[in-house]
């Protein structure tokens, strides 16, 4: 069911009902972050049990458990792990976004969303800078996330490590 919403808008919801705050906005990214990370783990877990490993573990008369955390989880942990990181541009751009319309963070906190807010008054007066520098720093952070994710992306999955 939270799939058939756009995240966005879900989040907006979610921080509405919830009503303004840190904590509410946080709350919003976390649960609409959750049906994407339950498909990669269940997907994960589907293919990883139809694996040699895990049928010669059943074989050796391994525990469900014991085939679950000795094989299952660290083998599905790398995609995860990568997730999150590209996740995390994401979630800041969330979360910016919920302060911008008044339902993240609040004055005076200081939150990009709502240092873009308050400075978009000040655009046509000659003070842009108010505006693009959060914003500058909105689309950095997003950027090195992502940068991130994808080295982690490189040295985690080794079916694109090339045998030389």
């Amino acid at each position: 069911v939270m799939l058939a919403f756009p995240s966005l808008v879900l989040a907006f919801a979610i921080a509405a009902s919830l009503g303004p705050g840190v904590g509410s906005a946080m709350i919003a990214v976390g649960i609409v972050g959750i049906p994407e990370f339950a498909r990669i783990t269940y997907g994960q877990t589907l293919a990883l049990t139809q694996r040699e490993f895990v049928e010669a573990g059943r074989a050796l008369g391994l525990r469900n458990h014991t085939i679950l955390l000795r094989h299952i989880v660290p083998n599905a942990l790398a995609p995860i792990v990568v997730r999150m990181a590209l996740g995390m541009g994401y979630a800041i751009l969330t979360a910016a976004s919920l302060s911008f319309i008044g339902l993240g963070a609040q004055p005076p906190t200081p939150e990009w969303g709502v240092m873009i807010s308050d400075g978009r008054g000040y655009i046509i007066s000659g003070e842009w800078w108010l505006t693009l520098f959060p914003g500058l720093a909105i689309a950095t952070s997003i950027l090195g996330f992502n940068l991130f994710g994808d080295a982690l992306r490189d040295v985690l999955d080794p079916r694109l490590r090339t045998t030389q």
